[in-house]
């Protein structure tokens, strides 16, 4: 991939999820969205872990939030 494919990971708009640290352990994902449009990715990370993180398709993406709000995964 070129470099101008490439989003520039300072724009990132990170969020953490509201399930995230539920038992107070500092255990928080966290979720950048704003590059689905343009470059068809989301990024997921660990708030403990700032730099590191991994891409997933703007579609695999939805189908896991679909797949979570069905329970598919279990109780949490």
């Amino acid at each position: 991939m070129s470099t101008a494919c490439t989003p520039d990971l300072h724009a990132a708009e990170w969020f953490k999820s509201t399930y995230s640290d539920a038992q107070g352990q500092g255990d928080c994902v966290r979720v950048a969205t704003n590059f689905a449009s343009t470059h068809g990715a989301v990024l997921v990370g660990d708030t403990k872990a700032p730099g590191v993180h991994f891409s997933v398709s703007s579609e695999a993406w939805s189908a896991f939030v679909a797949a979570t709000v069905r329970g598919e995964f279990g109780a949490v």
